[in-house]
């Protein structure tokens, strides 16, 4: 009878209490091989640990390596007075001044800076009929009421208040933002939107990662009913994301159904970022790794990092990078993985979108589905710019847009 494999967090633990993690500074750690020789880094972040085995890069989740750097945090060497026990805290640099001031000063500027921004996409011109609506005000209801994340009729009220403060001229119908995310050309004023929401911290971002994250739905997918034993599911919309990785803006977004492939989205996620930013690199997890995605990257003067899959080969087949990175991520792992841990803050981002303005979306319309998601990545883009503000002293400006 052969004994059981041992678990993760089992050789983790043995691995630690051997005294074969080292720590390099407060939050990079060196784990010798078991295996071999060498070792490999785990780095601690704000939004959890990575390390540079194959395990972590092209499996995910904890590795050993990563057990046992957290079981190391836990314990202490021997003392003379015996061994001590004592939790490691790890502690994270922040501008707390800048991100109170922002905190406090966010609910205002947010409007001042949301009229702003509307105001770059041109108000279309009537001819007939009655008067309508002002897009401009219509955008700046649609995208305010998101932000608030209240109810069409709770919303009305801030309405009111956007009035009497000079921001819009009048209310418009509680209903009126609901009405103008079901509409289909709704979709490309807001990706416009995005664009420039981004755009008053291209002078401070430059590397960028690619990601998707889901986003659920107040709307079920079909099912048999009880007597197929098929439960009821949500719908999922699917976010493509390319931000950046300093402050975590949103350069541009692709939203497509839940069951999508990511590598596809990742060339116009690049095209797109590149009109308003400079890139220099891009990370990307094992979903991207083409070498078509490495040439788009190429094409717009950066460099990208996606790990290899394990049946890779070096082999060019028309892309003399591919061979490249591909014998540069063999020989000189721990450097290329230096960069490829700039991919962690996409996670970040994606969870400071869905704790601020939440993951489920209330519209029934598959359109107006996509239309509120953007909208939230507006609104998040607009709190990203008003830290900056206060942190880097940016003083946003919003392009027109033909």
């Amino acid at each position: 009878m052969t004994n059981a494999p041992k678990s993760r967090e089992l050789r983790g633990k043995e691995i630690a209490e051997n005294g074969n993690v080292k720590k390099v500074n407060d939050h990079s750690f060196k784990v010798k091989s078991q295996s071999g020789k060498g070792a490999y880094e785990v780095k601690s972040t704000q939004t959890g640990m990575t390390c540079t085995c194959p395990d972590f890069v092209y499996r995910g989740g904890k590795c050993k390596h990563i057990a046992a750097t957290r079981y190391y945090l836990e314990i202490e060497n021997d003392t003379p007075e015996g061994v001590v026990t004592e939790k490691v805290h790890l502690t994270y640099a922040q501008a707390w001044n800048a991100y109170n001031e922002a905190q406090k000063a966010e609910v205002n500027l947010f409007d001042d800076l949301l009229k702003d921004l509307v105001k770059a996409i041109p108000e279309p011109e009537q001819t007939n009929g009655r008067p309508r609506l002002s897009l401009q005000e219509t955008m700046f209801c649609a995208i305010q009421k998101v932000y608030s994340q209240l109810s069409s009729r709770r919303a009305h009220s801030l309405f009111q208040n956007a009035t009497e403060r000079g921001q819009i001229s009048r209310a418009p119908y509680f209903n009126a933002p609901s009405a103008f995310f079901n509409q289909p050309e709704t979709t490309q004023i807001l990706h416009k939107l995005v664009t420039l929401s981004a755009l008053p911290v291209a002078g401070i971002e430059e590397d960028f990662s690619v990601d998707s994250t889901g986003f659920r739905t107040t709307t079920f997918s079909a099912y048999n009913g009880v007597k197929h034993g098929q439960k009821k599911e949500h719908q999922w919309v699917k976010a493509h994301l390319c931000a950046g990785v300093k402050t975590n803006v949103v350069a541009a977004v692709a939203i497509t159904d839940a069951y999508s492939n990511d590598s596809p989205q990742f060339g116009p996620l690049i095209k797109k970022t590149s009109n308003g930013f400079t890139i220099n690199e891009v990370t990307a997890d094992l979903a991207y790794s083409s070498r078509a995605n490495l040439e788009e990257v190429k094409n717009v003067g950066g460099m990208a990092f996606i790990p290899y899959r394990k049946n890779a080969t070096g082999k060019s087949r028309g892309s003399a990078l591919w061979s490249k990175m591909f014998h540069y991520f063999q020989l000189n792992r721990d450097e290329f993985m230096e960069h490829y841990h700039k991919r962690s803050n996409i996670e970040a981002t994606n969870a400071a979108i869905k704790r601020k303005f939440g993951e489920t979306l209330k519209s029934k319309n598959p359109v107006a589905q996509v239309n509120e998601l953007l909208a939230k990545i507006i609104a998040y883009n607009l709190t990203v710019v008003i830290h900056e503000m206060y942190e880097n002293g940016i003083q946003p400006e919003f392009l027109h847009v033909k």
